[in-house]
């Protein structure tokens, strides 16, 4: 009974709702995958294995530390390896390195999403024209221009409302998405920088004692 009543109100929406679907499928496709991508992520963090990296480094054991994060999937503490394994060439531009990969996995497909919140209500309103159209075009033709205008008016806003819908399921989980990749990258540059200035402080030391 319910399958018929969607499959109704999909066919009522005129040719413009498989373009719709194809992008609410995409959608819902992309916020589970992030949902799964993130909810990964979040048992992947070890602040634990992060202050003892720290707490190493400060003590000038980097060797220590690297070894300790090799194999660590945390995303700072991956970063914080690449640098320590680099330090000695470019600890800056590793640690950058380091950090825009871990940044390019978190934003992974949120450029998509951020396309589909644009173009779900752009389709939707092709639908809304084409419909009025159809409406318009059955006028004065005979008696059930009436029903047929009604019909494709019910055409136009059936594919409205269907395109602002996907907007708005997109752009809740994009910007709570978009806020959770601004949160790694305030991790990512704080613990990048904590790490440079340890770094410089014992090779100050170093240059004291000698």
């Amino acid at each position: 009974m319910l399958a018929n009543i969607v499959i109704d109100f999909f066919n009522h929406g005129g040719p413009i709702m498989w373009p719709i679907l194809i992008v609410a499928i995409i959608a819902v496709g992309v916020v589970l995958e992030r949902i799964v991508w993130w909810t990964i992520l979040r048992k992947r963090r070890d602040p634990v294995l992060l202050e003892k990296i720290l707490t190493k480094v400060e003590e000038g054991d980097i060797a220590t530390a690297s070894s300790l994060g090799k194999e660590s999937r945390d995303p700072v503490i991956r970063m914080l390896w690449h640098g320590l394994n680099h330090h000695h060439v470019s600890l800056q531009g590793a640690l950058q390195v380091g950090a825009g990969i871990e940044l390019e996995r978190a934003g992974n497909l949120l450029s998509v999403l951020d396309t589909l919140i644009t173009l779900a209500p752009l389709l939707g309103l092709l639908g809304t024209v084409t419909g009025i159209m159809g409406a318009f075009h059955t006028l004065g033709n005979d008696e059930l221009a009436a029903q047929k205008v009604g019909a494709g008016i019910s055409e136009a806003l059936i594919a409205t409302a269907c395109g602002l819908c996907i907007a708005i399921f997109c752009l809740v989980p994009f910007n709570y998405f978009n806020r959770r990749v601004s949160r790694l990258r305030f991790e990512l540059e704080s613990n990048a920088t904590n790490l440079e200035l340890m770094l410089e402080k014992q090779r100050k030391q170093g240059e004291r004692a000698a």
